[in-house]
């Protein structure tokens, strides 16, 4: 999911410059809901990747790979820049191939033109760096193009909300049962506003009046609708956090281990938890109590939370 809203930015660069331009997406049908109504999309042409697997579904592979011909495309972009999306540009039989300088897997031997990027630089200034291989300048503003998405029918509350995020499929980067149960008892203290538990699904204990649990109740529309009504969003590393940023919602990222100059929050409404300190989005400290801060800490002390919904309010 972040892999692709990173890359929205290009499609609607794209689109701004050359409005005549079919664009069509190669995507995992599991996020097609993102690019629903998109004005600089003209198709979606499905990657089904799970049905590739086993031995017929190497057979299944080979025809799906063989019918990208038949988009006749003339220009490939290639922001995924591993093997298969590799495979895919060269399948295409597109006479123009631009992809990043950092592909890996072999990606860039399929390469017409290799764009060089900087390994400290965010995912986000990355790709947009195509663009100018394409003759197409970078915007001062970028369009995520984000669709509205539906409210929630298990949302029962119409007050403002928080959503906590906890979960991710990335190992280490998932909060605690230990640390959702310290946010949730301090953000209590400090606010009557009702706590949305969002993201994949997983058994956890009741935490009492005033948390919503939403865990695997949402469809990706449904996500959306959600984080664009939330009047804050508390997440882990993960593609919910970077909608979220993309939405432009007030947002507190926690990082355990991935590096957030390269996969953080690209949004100057968000914050950034990590080793103890919590950051803006250029990485510099926000002056907090003087003490350590573990990530139940962090979160528990409702700072951002606390001072962004009450502005709000």
């Amino acid at each position: 999911m972040g892999d692709v809203i990173h890359a929205l930015p290009v499609a609607s660069a794209i689109h701004r410059a050359w409005p005549l331009t079919r664009i069509t997406w190669i995507l995992d049908p599991r996020w097609s809901e993102l690019l629903e109504a998109n004005p600089a999309i003209t198709k979606i042409h499905s990657f089904p990747r799970e049905s590739f697997r086993g031995p017929s579904g190497l057979i299944r592979a080979l025809r799906w790979y063989r019918g990208l011909r038949s988009l006749g495309a003339d220009t490939v972009v290639d922001l995924q820049c591993l093997l298969r999306s590799g495979l895919m540009a060269y399948c295409s039989g597109a006479r123009m191939v631009v992809g990043l300088g950092d592909a890996r897997e072999g990606a860039g031997f399929f390469y017409s033109r290799s764009v060089p990027v900087r390994k400290d630089e965010h995912a986000v200034n990355r790709y947009l760096r195509v663009l100018a291989a394409l003759g197409v300048p970078i915007p001062d503003a970028l369009d995520w193009a984000i669709p509205r998405g539906l409210r929630p029918e298990a949302l029962t509350t119409n007050d403002p909300y928080i959503v906590l995020h906890p979960f991710s499929r990335g190992e280490g980067k998932s909060l605690t049962f230990e640390a959702i149960g310290t946010f949730i008892q301090a953000f209590r203290e400090k606010s009557v506003l009702p706590i949305v538990l969002a993201g994949a699904p997983k058994p956890l204990p009741d935490f009492g009046p005033g948390v919503v649990d939403l865990l695997g109740k949402t469809s990706l529309t449904e996500l959306i609708g959600l984080l664009r009504g939330a009047s804050y969003v508390v997440s882990v590393d993960s593609g919910p956090m970077h909608l979220a940023a993309a939405l432009g919602v007030p947002l507190l990222s926690i990082h355990t281990w991935s590096d957030p100059r390269l996969v953080g929050p690209f949004s100057k409404n968000s914050h950034i938890w990590q080793g103890g300190q919590i950051l803006d989005q250029n990485l510099q400290r926000v002056p907090l109590p003087e003490r350590a801060f573990t990530i139940s800490d962090a979160i528990a002390t409702g700072h951002f939370v606390a001072k962004k919904t009450a502005a709000q309010q």
